[in-house]
């Protein structure tokens, strides 16, 4: 049972299913009529940073209670003076005119070729599950109005009945074709198209296919597991005949629908649903060595196709992988590193392998910075990074920045960036019938969770207007009310996160370190390397006191 409260009633939100550290719900539903602070800030924008019933309440916090290691367990270092990374305004520090808004949040990733991002935020792989192909068109016009990275993840060349493979290559690939279309058609220089490949896609040439249809216009990536399992991906299906099209492609279906005693029980209702798993990968080596000659070959055959940037995503293995996948992707100078801890989510994946496998989040990404340091105390390059698992909250991003600082450049979403385009595609569908079945809207009338704030999109929406001048009228009549929700999802986790970063006195992303986060219990100093909070800069407060 989770020990995180259901409701805020500060901010007026609530969860509808167990909470967790993130604010989301263990089970996230596309159905879901509010109102956790996602969904809220989806609708409610920059508004949900404050309490509620401004006039009427005064509220205070009581999050004191920092018990075990992670992330609720380091807290923010705030400063009463200073100003750094004003990117050469130092008029306006010296006049004492500095505003939160004057935070700069732009950043950039790669090695050789970088790539520009309005935010320090990406998704996390939104690959074969149906609710990603089902919400795509928003979660891919949403990112690329506001300027970061999507992924592509792995499979949806494989589970596509529209494909075509010929000797196991790929000749058509329309989904893969429409999802990487629609994040083009908005994208504007910030942010990119990632498209992630497994052993299957490698198998199906899908790198090929990609390097010939749309060059170097896409970043592609390699996968190691996730956080949420080791095992490789999996979706559940209900048709028989499209489980049996699956076994076809080479998948493993289980159960086996081409054993007879399995059509039987199905055709009885005794079967109602087959899972498709992906291969492992690298069970034919037995050491790292091979692993890093196999790995480093990959990488050398997609630069030969034209890929001029290339990640890996990796998930939450013990210390002797993520050594390797620190090592191997600064070697081979890849662009990012993606590291997926536990606590993260996932389209489907056995539950108590999600509950009891792998490295806790936390844990995992203080253990990468400092693998990371060994290599660049050394003087080698280090690869830039993202952390993933479990985040949603402005708060948690700008501890997750600081902890890999100087090294993590991004901050992977997951659910925090699916649902607002969930709530938006329900909102769309509830106020254009017409439309509901093409869309997958869930709702025939909208929840008085959203009513309460009006029956239009213009009035429902606080980032609409922002986003209408952005894009023009004309445009906004075609851009997915799911796009409109994240645009004004993540324009309050910016500000929040500028919000935090002023207070830190850090006004470029770029300067935010280490010493902007305190750990609040020894265990969680002990294994992250963050000083206990009253310990931070107790040797200068002796010394004012003494001087």
């Amino acid at each position: 049972m989770s020990h995180w409260p259901k409701g805020n009633d500060v901010l007026g939100t609530t969860n509808r299913g167990n909470a967790i550290e993130s604010g989301l719900c263990t089970l996230c539903r596309a159905d879901c009529k509010g109102k956790c602070e996602t969904w809220l800030s989806s609708l409610q924008g920059r508004e949900t940073l404050y309490p509620r019933d401004f006039g009427l309440v005064t509220a205070g916090s009581g999050n004191t209670d920092h018990v075990g290691v992670s992330y609720n367990s380091l807290r923010i270092q705030g400063s009463s003076y200073g100003a750094q990374g004003m990117n050469g305004n130092q008029d306006k520090a010296d006049s004492g005119d500095c505003l939160f808004t004057d935070v700069t949040l732009e950043t950039s990733f790669g090695n050789e070729v970088k790539t520009k991002c309005r935010l320090p935020f990406m998704t996390g792989a939104l690959g074969s599950t149906f609710i990603a192909a089902k919400y795509w068109d928003s979660f891919a016009a949403g990112c690329a109005l506001v300027g970061i990275p999507i992924v592509v993840g792995e499979n949806v060349v494989g589970v596509d009945r529209n494909s075509i493979l010929e000797n196991g290559r790929i000749q058509k690939a329309p989904e893969l074709e429409r999802r990487i279309d629609t994040y083009l058609r908005y994208h504007d220089g910030y942010g990119g198209m990632i498209v992630q490949m497994n052993v299957e896609d490698t198998r199906n040439g899908v790198a090929e296919y990609l390097a010939d249809k749309y060059g170097d216009k896409l970043i592609i990536e390699l996968k190691w597991g996730q956080g949420a399992k080791n095992i490789g991906g999996e979706i559940e299906v209900t048709s028989i005949d499209y489980a049996l099209f699956l076994k076809q492609r080479g998948y493993l279906v289980d159960p086996d629908p081409e054993l007879p005693e399995v059509q039987e029980g199905f055709k009885a209702g005794a079967i109602h649903s087959f899972a498709r798993h992906s291969r492992l990968g690298y069970t034919n080596l037995d050491s790292y060595e091979k692993v890093q000659d196999d790995f480093m070959n990959s990488v050398k055959y997609l630069r030969s196709l034209g890929f001029k940037r290339i990640t890996l995503k990796t998930g939450s293995y013990g210390m002797e992988s993520l050594a390797m996948a620190i090592k191997f992707a600064s070697e081979a100078g890849l662009d990012l590193l993606t590291m997926d801890g536990s606590g993260g989510g996932t389209g489907m994946s056995p539950w108590n392998m999600m509950e009891a496998w792998g490295v806790p989040s936390l844990l995992l990404h203080s253990k990468a910075h400092q693998y990371a340091s060994l290599l660049a105390e050394r003087g080698k390059r280090v690869v830039d990074m993202s952390f993933a698992g479990g985040f949603a909250k402005e708060s948690s991003i700008f501890k997750a920045l600081s902890l890999g600082a100087p090294f993590t450049k991004l901050v992977c979403m997951g659910r925090g960036m699916m649902i607002p385009g969930f709530l938006g595609t329900n909102i769309e569908g509830a106020l254009h019938p017409e439309r509901r079945e093409a869309i997958n809207g869930n709702w025939d009338k909208l929840p008085s969770t959203v009513s309460e704030r009006g029956n239009t999109a213009d009035k429902i929406f606080a980032g609409y207007h922002t986003l209408e001048q952005k894009i023009g009228k004309d445009e906004m009549k075609k851009v997915p009310y799911g796009a409109i929700a994240m645009w004004t999802c993540m324009d309050k986790l910016s500000c929040g996160l500028q919000q935090l970063l002023a207070g830190a006195r850090k006004f470029d992303l770029e300067d935010i370190s280490r010493d902007d986060i305190a750990s609040c219990n020894r265990d969680t100093e002990r294994e992250t390397g963050i000083p206990f909070i009253t310990d931070v800069g107790d040797e200068k407060a002796q010394k004012i006191l003494l001087g």
